[in-house]
């Protein structure tokens, strides 16, 4: 059985897709990524909760702030990418479930009335949705460099909140000269699948 979305699209999205290693100047826009959220914001999620958090890293002072957190691998690119987005979550998510699920919205209560729960459910349904947003910036024509090489408590203090938990980075943009670096190998499908 062949997929229904077209080779073009599954090269953009997963085939040729690559982490970049470096950009080009060209600028990202405010309205590509909001073109890039209005997409994912429909990936799904368990409660439809929504605790991925976004921080747009755009200013040279903020850039400078958070290049000293990243690993020293990663520095140079961060500093030179087009556009920086912290992903992190909201571990005070559950606020927002009756008007996320209006016809569950005793969910806020039943099940997230405990903080060790919310942020447990915070990481997993954040790095899903993470893993959705680095899928709609492919599907910008963009490159994303997600990286977790950083001091992830220097991050939340420098740019969060004891509310909010750093997940990673992402660089954004075209790719520049030499991105990628070769591609890895991938575990077949008899590695990875069992059937019961």
């Amino acid at each position: 059985m062949s997929l229904v979305l077209d080779a073009a699209a599954q090269d953009l999205l997963f085939r040729e897709a690559r982490t970049a290693n470096s950009f080009s100047d060209e600028p990202v826009t405010e309205e590509q990524v909001q073109a890039i959220y209005d997409l994912v914001k429909f990936g799904p999620t368990a409660f439809n909760q929504s605790p991925l958090r976004v921080t747009l890293v755009r200013s040279p002072e903020a850039r400078e702030r958070l290049v000293k957190h990243m690993a020293e691998g990663n520095q140079a690119k961060t500093a030179s990418a087009p556009l920086v987005a912290i992903l992190s979550t909201d571990n005070e998510f559950h606020e927002e479930l009756p008007f996320l699920l209006p016809h569950f919205p005793q969910a806020k209560d039943a099940f997230f009335s405990e903080r060790p729960v919310r942020e447990q459910a915070a990481l997993v349904n954040g790095a899903l949705q993470a893993a959705y947003f680095i899928i709609g910036i492919r599907a910008a024509g963009l490159a994303a460099g997600p990286m977790t090489g950083l001091d992830f408590e220097g991050v939340q203090k420098e740019f969060l909140d004891a509310d909010h938990t750093p997940l990673m980075v992402v660089n954004i943009g075209k790719p520049g000269e030499n991105a990628w670096f070769p591609r890895s190998p991938r575990l077949e499908f008899d590695q990875v699948i069992t059937t019961v």
